[in-house]
């Protein structure tokens, strides 16, 4: 849907559904039927902000872009895991989600590793659509929705960026345009893989201690970005504790927006600035104030996904 184009008053109430009882709406599902058509490589021109993990911190959401700048006037690229493990999944992906809706070429939102029925089960986003909405509807909405959202995107042809990391089984950005995406996120093969791997110090592919995905190191990143004329990866999916963090030579980047991950991890968040001529400016922040928080009783698995 090109920018402008629609009626105001649905896009009105998509970019109000945020503050709505969403689940079921008939309404809702027509405003995601038009996200189906987006490309598992999604171009996107400078400038731009890129964003790491948001994990249900909307609060914190709301001060990455109180220091950013509003959409649309500024441009987003968020590299996925919206949900889980913070207590307002529901209301981050929506935010996201709504302002995708109405302004379609000023944000874009990629599909992380929790962006997943299984992973959402375990670590928060499940339990707490059935703790306000008393049912799963709202949650089978937005799964089926991930199913649709974008692997990676390209900055100028330049910044390659995605969630987790790279896959022995793709060379090229040309394998990544060749996926069938519309799927659950499966437990090993190149999709996995761009959810799940993550940058090592050691050279080659390894094992992740994950259980999912592989590491790889600065041969396999430098290799990959000659391979498809990039001058960066641009990753998130690993909490690091200044908001942001460089590997292989500055070849790759790692960044994380979700600021004293699950209230208590005491890191820093940052983004990233490209500006039209691909220069970067990294931008740290702190938690925003922390409001009463819900009474919320649930087991956290101890490894950190």
């Amino acid at each position: 849907m090109p920018e402008g184009q629609g009626d105001s008053d649905e896009r009105e109430q998509c970019a109000d559904l945020f503050t709505t009882k969403v689940g079921g709406s008939q309404h809702f599902q027509h405003c995601l039927h038009g996200m189906k058509a987006w490309c598992l490589v999604k171009p996107v021109k400078s400038p731009v902000t890129i964003c790491g993990d948001i994990h249900g911190q909307f609060h914190d959401l709301a001060e990455l872009f109180r220091i950013g700048g509003k959409c649309p006037d500024t441009n987003y690229l968020f590299m996925g895991d919206y949900v889980d493990r913070g207590y307002y999944s529901v209301e981050t992906v929506t935010l996201l989600v709504a302002l995708k809706v109405r302004y379609p070429q000023r944000i874009t939102i990629l599909r992380g590793n929790h962006e997943s029925r299984q992973i959402t089960q375990v670590y928060g986003f499940y339990d707490e659509c059935l703790r306000k909405y008393g049912n799963a509807n709202v949650w089978k909405i937005f799964t089926d929705l991930f199913d649709f959202f974008p692997l990676t995107a390209l900055v100028e042809s330049e910044i390659f960026c995605l969630h987790g990391g790279l896959s022995p089984s793709i060379e090229t950005l040309d394998n990544i345009r060749n996926f069938d995406r519309v799927q659950e996120v499966p437990h090993e093969g190149p999709m996995c893989d761009l959810l799940w791997s993550d940058p090592d110090d050691r050279c080659g592919w390894g094992i992740s201690p994950r259980g999912a995905g592989y590491t790889f190191g600065q041969d396999i990143s430098e290799q990959f970005n000659h391979t498809n004329n990039l001058k960066l990866i641009a990753r998130a999916h690993q909490l690091v504790m200044e908001g942001f963090n460089w590997a292989h030579d500055q070849k790759v980047v790692t960044i994380f927006s979700a600021p004293n991950y699950c209230y208590r991890c005491g890191n820093m968040a940052s983004i990233l600035e490209v500006d039209d001529c691909n220069g970067h400016n990294f931008i740290q922040f702190e938690p925003a104030p922390r409001r009463g928080e819900p009474d919320v009783t649930r087991r956290t698995p101890d490894y950190f996904l």
